[in-house]
C-alpha cells in the first residue's frame, strides 16, 4: 500500500527541506551499501526482486510504455524508518539499446503530495544520476528505497520546487544483464523513455504534454547530453524546455586516455565492460590477460566507492594482451558513435564544468560547448572556478537546478556562445 502523505503544504515544505540536511551525513553512511537498512525495512535486492525481471519474451511496446508499476516508500537516509513525504512509484518500461534493440529499463518516479500551483501542468525532471557502479544493488531505485541515494539533496531540491522527478536506472542496472555503463546512446534513450513512462503512471497526475527538463552530471551529464541530442528524432513529442548537464565525458576516448594511469582508472575498466556489453563487435573478453580476468568480475558488481578503489593509478595495458586497446578500429567506431557534440540540441542547454576536474578534464567540456555552439544550439556555459569533479556538482548542481526553474517558468534562455 502507498503511504498516506500529509496534506499540509507547510508540513511538506518542512519535511522536504529537512531532507536537504542529509547530505552532510551521507558520506559516512554510504560505505555500508544500504544492506543493513534494506534488511531492517524489508527491501529485497534487485536480484531477489521479481519486479526487475521483465516478462520473457519481452512484450511488444513502444519506447516509454510501461510494463509495470508499483507504489513504494523511499528514504532520505539509511537510518530513518520514516519515508520521505512524496508519492513514489517504481517503474519498468520499454526502451531501446544502443544498437536499436528493444529492452526493458527500471526507474523511479517521485511526485510531491501537494497540488502544483505554478500554473499549467506540473513540470517533470528526468534526472540522470552520476556513476553509481555496475552492480544491481547500485541502482538508484534500490538506493532510494534503502536511503543510500547519494544525490538525494539535488533530487530534493527539485521536489521542494513542486516538480516531479523520474530517475532511470539505465540499461542493465537493477534489471538482468550487465549495465551498459558510459554508453551514451543507451543512456540517452533510457532518460527520454523514463520521462515518457512517468507521464503514463496511474495516479501520478502528470500530463504527456507537460514541460520536461533534463538534469545530470558526470555519467548523468553524458546521459542528458545524449538525450538532448536524440530528443528531436527519438522523442519529438516531449515538451523538452531545458537541459542542465555538467561534468560531461563528451569524448570518452580522450577521457579514457586522460585517466589511463590516473586516479579514475577504475572507471575506465567499468566503461570497457559497459561497451563490451552494449556492442558485440568490440574485442574485450578475448584480449584480457590473467589480471584482467581476475579484476573484471569485481568491477561488474562494484558500486561507486568500491569501484574507485579497485585499480586506481593503473593502466589498461596491465590488464590486456594488446598494448593499445583503444586504437583498435572497432573500438574507435563505437567510441565515435558515443561522442557528444555531433547534433545540436533544440532545447536550451546549461552546461557547466569544474576548472580543476581530475576525472573529466576541462577541455573536454569546452570542446562540447564549442561543438554545440557551432551547430547553432543555445548554450549557457559556466566554468566552476577551482573545482574538482565532486565540487563541480556541489556548486554547479544547485545553480543548474535554478536554471531549470527559469525554463519551467517560461523565461527565455540566454546563450553565451
Amino acid at each position: 500500500m502507498a503511504r498516506i502523505f500529509p496534506r499540509s503544504p507547510r508540513r511538506v515544505v518542512v519535511a522536504l527541506a529537512a531532507t536537504l540536511t542529509v547530505l552532510s551525513v551521507l558520506p559516512a553512511l554510504l560505505s555500508s551499501g544500504g544492506s543493513a537498512n534494506a534488511q531492517t525495512i524489508g527491501v529485497p535486492s534487485p536480484a531477489d526482486d521479481a519486479f526487475y525481471t521483465p516478462p520473457a519474451p519481452l512484450p511488444a511496446g513502444q519506447p516509454g510504455e510501461l510494463i509495470r508499476q508499483r507504489a513504494v516508500d523511499v528514504h532520505a537516509e539509511p537510518l530513518s524508518q520514516v519515508p520521505m513525504p512524496v508519492r513514489a512509484w517504481q517503474l519498468l518500461y520499454h526502451s531501446t539499446s544502443a544498437t536499436g534493440a528493444p529492452n526493458a529499463v527500471s526507474g523511479t518516479l517521485l511526485v510531491p503530495p501537494t497540488p502544483w500551483l505554478g500554473g499549467g501542468d506540473r513540470p517533470l525532471v528526468s534526472y540522470a544520476v552520476g556513476t553509481h557502479g555496475l552492480g544491481d544493488d547500485c541502482a538508484p531505485s534500490y538506493k532510494l528505497r534503502t536511503g543510500t541515494e547519494n544525490e538525494i539533496a539535488l533530487i530534493s531540491q527539485a521536489l521542494f520546487n513542486g516538480w516531479a522527478v523520474v530517475l532511470t536506472d539505465y540499461e542493465g542496472l537493477g534489471t538482468p544483464g550487465e549495465h551498459t555503463y558510459a554508453v551514451g546512446q543507451a543512456e540517452g534513450r533510457a532518460v527520454l523513455d523514463a520521462a515518457r513512462a512517468a507521464a503514463r503512471v496511474d495516479g501520478a497526475g502528470l500530463s504527456t504534454s507537460g514541460p520536461v527538463g533534463l538534469f545530470g552530471y558526470s555519467q548523468g551529464g553524458q546521459a542528458t547530453s545524449f538525450a538532448a541530442e536524440l530528443a528531436p528524432s527519438y522523442a519529438p513529442e516531449l515538451n523538452l524546455v531545458g537541459v542542465a548537464t555538467g561534468g560531461v565525458p563528451a569524448d570518452l576516448d580522450k577521457v579514457a586516455r586522460f585517466n589511463d594511469g590516473n586516479v579514475g582508472f577504475s572507471l575506465i575498466l567499468g566503461a570497457a565492460l559497459g561497451y563490451s556489453t552494449a556492442y558485440g563487435d568490440v574485442p574485450f573478453d578475448e584480449i584480457l590477460n590473467d589480471a584482467g580476468r581476475a579484476v573484471i568480475p569485481r568491477v561488474s558488481k562494484a558500486c561507486t566507492v568500491e569501484l574507485a578503489t579497485i585499480a586506481p593509478l593503473r593502466r589498461l595495458a596491465e590488464f590486456t594482451t594488446v598494448p593499445d586497446v583503444l586504437s583498435d578500429p572497432r573500438w574507435q567506431a563505437r567510441l565515435a558513435e558515443n561522442r557528444a557534440g555531433t547534433t545540436a540540441p533544440t532545447a536550451p542547454v546549461y552546461l557547466y564544468h569544474g576548472t580543476l576536474d581530475e576525472l573529466i578534464p576541462l577541455p573536454v567540456g569546452q570542446e562540447l560547448r564549442a561543438a554545440w555552439c557551432g551547430l547553432g544550439a543555445s548554450v549557457q556555459w559556466q566554468e566552476i572556478p577551482l573545482s574538482e569533479h565532486i565540487m563541480g556538482v556541489s556548486i554547479g548542481g544547485p545553480a543548474a537546478m535554478l536554471w531549470l526553474g527559469d525554463r519551467f517558468a517560461g523565461k527565455p534562455a540566454t546563450s553565451n556562445c
